[in-house]
């Protein structure tokens, strides 16, 4: 027979109040006694049926998706996956909210997350640039008791959160062994392109990206990255003195989840079919020139799948279990015109 909460508190030595007072999370327990209970948990081979008790209690999950105030398509993308995920979810108690903060002042996300509190939310799932303000913001958050997701893009030295999204260092080591390829034994210089380097994902793609060129592709030059911000008439003009400064260039890398708006200013002063393109994220811009064969690869991750999954991990660390770790692994895709 499955174990029950006699059990548990036998198992554990202590009392079945003190059990009660460590599976619902409540005040005035040691985490000596915490550890104790959960170690008696996993010895014992204890599981509480928690959809009968949040039915009992009419619990309901409350998550949050903190995504950038941007009008980028891949943003676009994931506000209607969270919307999805709101519908097909509310049958199993969990409410999903999407709010979008400008991504450009770290105070300002920093002030967000410091007003939240564990009664307005369960769970958070954090897309945001890498600043200190950000991580520490985030980490105060977590020790009041929400449960916080990086999503997406990661902050240094929050190893202690749980982070959905791919290998950033493989897709950039992806990226540059694609391009490094396509070129055969072409030399030149290749373009860089960012909304922003102050992005963890940014950051890591980047040097995974140099580590192949630098390392297989020594012919090839990589040169400093752009940032645009997002702004359409600044990507214009650092794109277009680039291309007046380096007339070897050979390829393009756009880091960013939209190439929109790098790639409309390189087709401004510059023949695409005379370039080798690889840009992150699968949009209905970026598929369209793939198709068009104005781009040469897409490098992809899902984002329905990063959703569930940050809703799927949020919901285990609020019932106090470890997510599957396996069921969580978004793959890195990538996306030729042959197999689009």
């Amino acid at each position: 027979m499955r174990p029950t909460i006699k059990d548990l508190a036998k198992a554990a030595g202590v009392s079945l109040a003190t059990v009660d007072r460590v599976l619902n999370e409540r005040p005035n327990t040691s985490a000596k006694t915490v550890k104790k209970v959960n170690e008696a948990i996993g010895r014992i081979g204890f599981v509480r049926n928690i959809a009968a008790v949040n039915l009992a209690r009419s619990k309901i999950y409350k998550f949050r998706f903190i995504l950038p105030e941007s009008s980028d398509q891949y943003q676009q993308e994931l506000l209607v996956h969270v919307s999805e995920a709101h519908a097909a979810m509310q049958s199993d108690l969990i409410q999903l909210q999407a709010v979008q903060v400008p991504p450009g002042d770290p105070h300002l996300i920093a002030n967000y997350l410091a007003k939240l509190e564990r009664k307005d939310v369960d769970g958070i799932a954090v897309m945001a640039p890498e600043s200190p303000q950000v991580r520490d913001a985030m980490g105060r958050l977590y020790e009041r008791g929400v449960k916080v997701v990086q999503f997406l893009s990661g902050q240094e030295k929050l190893s202690n959160l749980d982070y959905v999204g791919i290998d950033n260092f493989a897709a950039g080591a992806t990226a540059g062994r694609i391009i490094g390829r396509f070129l055969g034994g072409a030399t030149g210089k290749i373009m860089v392109i960012a909304e922003t380097m102050q992005a963890l994902d940014s950051i890591e793609r980047r040097v995974g990206f140099d580590e192949i060129i630098n390392s297989k592709f020594r012919h090839l030059t990589v040169l400093p990255s752009l940032e645009t911000y997002g702004d359409r008439e600044r990507a214009e003009k650092v794109i277009g003195r680039t291309f007046a400064f380096h007339n070897d260039i050979v390829a393009v890398y756009v880091i960013s989840s939209d190439a929109r708006c790098p790639l409309l200013s390189v087709m401004k002063v510059k023949d695409v079919n005379d370039l080798t393109i690889v840009v992150h994220e699968r949009t209905p811009f970026s598929e369209k020139a793939l198709k068009q064969e104005r781009i040469d690869a897409i490098i992809a991750q899902n984002p329905g799948h990063a959703v569930r999954s940050a809703i799927r991990i949020m919901r285990a660390r609020v019932d106090n279990r470890q997510p599957l770790a396996s069921q969580e692994q978004i793959r890195i895709e990538v996306l030729l015109k042959e197999n689009l």
